[in-house]
């Protein structure tokens, strides 16, 4: 990969091997189960060059599945890990005169941006207090500004190293233009919703002016028309090598189309292919087609059913081509009885009826009139019934995480705007004979799975105390529960270990008669929720949001940073619980999804089933800005407008799932989208 002329690589890797702790050593396990956390080998004798210049352009895009090591794999090129043999990774552009004093050390020159709310560039302590500090009026001396955050000036009393020239203005402007900040930059960071602090993270990466940027995962959680901004800017960025640009994707991600190489993980964390974007691709077809045609045997570490969108393309039209969804049928379905609509409508669960959220001079939600029976009404009116299934779309910053903290009472707004919960509302009505409801009354009738609770939960607590905490008051609290809760959460547990345990083993398991395996679930108590991948992160805040079967389900982005086959098996989780299952043909459990269609459980079959999917009984709101994030189930919509245009919310219904026609996406979006 290396021109025999010219500089040396920022980065070079030659036949290194990386482990996260000393060779020969595990960390230690908890005294409660007896198996010790493993220290894997991976990326075994990995060789890697990233040019400093040269005549051919090297954009690398580290694409797969959950669990197969995106994150580390970037943590590496920065130097994250150890390393052997330990000169096997070397920095030598960095040693030359041609970089600057202060970025001669690889965790200066090479930053890291990612979006697992840990590091990679959070917004500063004040993002991070509690989940409804960012409504509320009073501000605190270290609610910085996003100008601040931008420019650095996150501390009461800076001091400025000499050689420290602060932020090119011109650099600053165009970031702030081309990323849509320019409205913001004197909000507190705490105001700035989970897109918009995804793209002042991004922008304040850039401000840096690194030698390297690492994106992880950069478009994950941005509305289509903000990835069709972002993605000319990130390719402009790489034109000039300033700085030199390492994005990571899921495979059914669209590449940008300005991406030239491919590195493709396995899901054991080794290096599966990787070279120039046409011959990795070509040669996972290859593969692909081999397995579809029974001339080679499909490698569990590279399952078939991840490839199906891979290789799609992302223009500054949209999104192009079907990946390679026309090399081989995947045959996963999610049954007709989940894609029909609810038709057993109960009482209103939620009333809106006008609300507008107003910060001075900023309002954040509702900044329209509307004609509603013959007469002039102004903010969002909406109401959602008892087995409904609704999803709300919109911009980033349109007013969607305010919905939420309106829907799950932290918005100290909801005590003085016109929202009925549950047919009360939240102060006392004279006459009504009805108490008000509390705050605990509300949580306990809500399951909620969002960015802000992921970025609240607390780190320490183990994978049971996280799913057990969705019968208790706090995170922390002592959760309220019976038998019956605890068979919800044991089996729950089981059904998607192989997701959850970071020790998962794959040799077959011993079945009982209820088709889960005889080992227990001690393991849960063994791993705290912050050891856990991104993607584990995100199954279990799901789980939580949706297993004590609450009367309101809110997923906000719930199902951002898996990969398909996982956000599969929820989403089939969410519609039947134990109910159903996919076939995995004569393979059972190697995870691929291949042919795959939807059965009962022997769970099911068995008459064994602890927990159940969504009922009539409960309404669903999902939030998502990805088609195939939306459950099928999904028929209400509506569409909050892009902020202070002074167009009124729309709303519409659905004649089908989302995730399977592009006309509906768009009719939502209104930009161009691949089916």
């Amino acid at each position: 990969m290396r021109l025999p002329s010219g500089p040396p690589p920022i980065i070079r890797i030659a036949n290194g091997t990386f482990y996260r702790h000393q060779p020969g050593t595990v960390s230690p396990s908890p005294p409660s189960h007896a198996r010790a956390h493993l220290n894997p080998a991976f990326f075994k004798d990995l060789s890697f060059e990233l040019p400093a210049r040269s005549t051919t352009t090297h954009n690398w895009c580290i694409v797969g599945p959950s669990l197969s090591g995106k994150t580390t794999f970037l943590q590496v090129l920065r130097g994250q890990h150890l390393s052997f043999p330990p000169t096997a990774r070397s920095y030598p552009y960095l040693s030359t005169e041609a970089v600057p004093y202060h970025l001669r050390t690889p965790t200066r020159a090479i930053q890291y941006v990612g979006f697992d709310s840990q590091g990679g560039g959070s917004l500063g302590p004040a993002a991070s207090t509690y989940l409804s500090a960012r409504y509320e009026s009073r501000r605190e001396i270290t609610d910085f500004s996003l100008r601040d955050f931008l420019l650095g000036n996150m501390q009461l009393n800076p001091s400025k190293l000499p050689d420290d020239e602060g932020v090119d203005q011109a650099l600053f402007k165009r970031v702030v233009v081309d990323l849509r900040l320019e409205s913001l930059l004197d909000l507190p960071v705490t105001f700035l919703s989970n897109g918009q602090g995804r793209r002042a993270r991004i922008a304040r990466a850039l401000l840096t002016t690194p030698e390297v940027l690492l994106l992880d995962e950069p478009f994950m959680g941005l509305d289509p028309p903000t990835v069709a901004g972002l993605s000319p800017l990130l390719h402009s960025l790489a034109e000039k090598a300033s700085p030199r640009l390492v994005l990571s994707a899921r495979p059914q991600d669209p590449l940008p189309e300005w991406i030239t190489h491919l590195v493709y993980l396995r899901t054991d964390s080794q290096v599966g292919v990787m070279g120039t974007k046409d011959t990795v691709l070509e040669g996972l077809r290859k593969y692909v087609r081999g397995v579809r045609n029974g001339k080679l045997a499909e490698d569990e570490t590279l399952p078939v059913h991840a490839l199906s969108e891979m290789g799609r393309t992302l223009t500054k039209d949209g999104i192009t081509g079907e990946g390679m969804a026309e090399d081989f049928s995947i045959g996963v379905s999610q049954s007709n009885a989940e894609a029909a609509p609810s038709k057993s409508l109960g009482e209103p669960l939620v009333e809106m009826d006008g609300c507008r959220v107003q910060y001075g001079d900023k309002v954040a939600l509702g900044n329209w009139t509307e004609e509603r029976d013959g007469k002039t009404a102004t903010g969002l009116h909406w109401t959602v019934r008892r087995g409904e299934r609704w999803g709300v779309f919109g911009p980033n910053g349109s007013g969607k995480t305010t919905i939420v903290s309106l829907l799950c009472s932290d918005h100290p707004q909801t005590y003085s705007l016109p929202i009925k919960l549950f047919g009360r509302s939240r102060l006392p009505e004279p006459g009504s004979g009805q108490r008000p409801l509390t705050f605990w009354d509300i949580q306990s009738r809500i399951g909620h799975s969002s960015p802000e609770i992921h970025q609240h939960m607390p780190r320490n607590l183990t994978i049971r105390q996280v799913l057990e905490s969705a019968w208790a008051d706090t995170f922390r609290s002592k959760p309220a529960l019976d038998a019956a809760a605890t068979e919800q959460v044991e089996a729950t547990l089981k059904w998607f270990e192989h997701e959850l345990n970071p020790n998962f083993h794959k040799q077959p398991q011993l079945a009982t008669s209820d088709g889960v395996s005889e080992n227990s679930v001690a393991w849960a108590k063994d791993y705290m929720f912050g050891e856990l991948s991104f993607s584990a992160q995100r199954i279990l805040l799901f789980l939580r949001a949706i297993i004590k079967h609450p009367e309101v389900v809110v997923l906000d982005e719930a199902f951002g940073g898996m990969d398909d086959a996982v956000r599969d098996k929820c989403m089939l989780f969410l519609a039947y619980g134990e109910e159903k299952m996919y076939t995995l043909g004569s393979r059972l459990g190697n995870g691929s999804l291949t042919g795959a269609a939807v059965v009962d459980s022997p769970a099911a079959k068995s008459g064994n089933v602890k927990v159940t999917g969504l009922s009539d009984q409960q309404a669903l709101i999902c939030i998502s800005h990805v088609k195939e994030e939306v459950p099928d189930c999904v028929r209400e919509w509506l569409c909050l407008p892009e902020a202070n245009t002074g167009l009124p919310a729309r709303f519409g219904r659905l004649d089908g799932p989302l995730r399977t026609s592009s006309k509906r996406w768009t009719e939502i979006w209104g930009v161009g989208q691949g089916a």
